[in-house]
């Protein structure tokens, strides 16, 4: 399967995936720039919610707010949980307003959404974004990637044997880069730039163990090939 016929995510439901998994958010007000980390959920209708932010700032800029709301700008980064050149895989934006949900909690309503990676930048319908669901490994994608990534030696530098010749022609480090219910990302590094590549799943995984067992697959697809020249391996 050719890398622009291979399944991958929405726009929308990588999104919403970055919504589900980031522990940390940023909020733009007219008053200030606040960091919010663990202190967030998101609900079945993508709507964010954020729980009592402990210096107040929000509530009190929210309280003498015209018509009981608060114009505000919600980041989201979407880092790579391993050692990669380049880490930040994409950036959220939302825009939209923020009002009262009871004593401790506040409301984001969304107006706008964007996400942003290498190959630019998406605005995302409030539609698209609300019926989109996030991937079923976003939650459990970091811990999967850091363990394959531990035992690289001996799953991620086989899986290279999968990647078109002309990627491994002059790589100096293949690292898992990304993990979806489509497939196994990988980023190939050589010494002035890098490419990523994805390796598709025979069927889209519905939960980690799925995940595992399609990831088996691919290696056994792999360790089959005979191999075109050693690739690098980390020290």
């Amino acid at each position: 399967m050719s890398a622009a016929t291979c399944p991958e995510p929405t726009p929308a439901e990588r999104a919403r995936s970055v919504l589900a998994a980031a522990g940390s958010l940023t909020v733009t007000t007219h008053g200030r720039r606040i960091e919010l980390i663990g202190l967030h959920t998101v609900d079945a209708a993508a709507r964010l919610l954020l729980h009592n932010p402990p210096d107040g700032h929000l509530a009190a800029e929210l309280a003498v707010a015209p018509h009981g709301d608060l114009a505000a700008l919600v980041e989201f980064t979407d880092i790579a949980p391993v050692a990669v050149r380049e880490r930040v895989r994409a950036r959220l934006t939302l825009g939209g307003w923020l009002t009262a949900l009871g004593p401790k909690t506040l409301v984001f309503n969304t107006a706008r959404a964007v996400l942003t990676e290498d190959d630019g930048a998406t605005v995302i319908g409030l539609d698209e974004l609300t019926l989109a669901s996030p991937d079923p490994l976003a939650t459990h994608e970091a811990e999967m990637l850091a363990r394959l990534d531990a035992t690289h030696t001996d799953t991620v530098a086989p899986l290279a044997r999968l990647l078109p010749p002309r990627l491994q022609l002059g790589a100096t480090e293949v690292r898992p880069l990304r993990l979806d219910r489509h497939g196994l990302v990988l980023r190939i590094e050589t010494p002035d730039t890098h490419h990523d590549a994805r390796l598709p799943f025979a069927t889209p995984a519905t939960h980690p163990g799925e995940a595992v067992r399609q990831f088996h697959l691919l290696l056994a697809q792999a360790t089959a090939r005979p191999r075109r020249r050693r690739l690098p391996t980390r020290s």
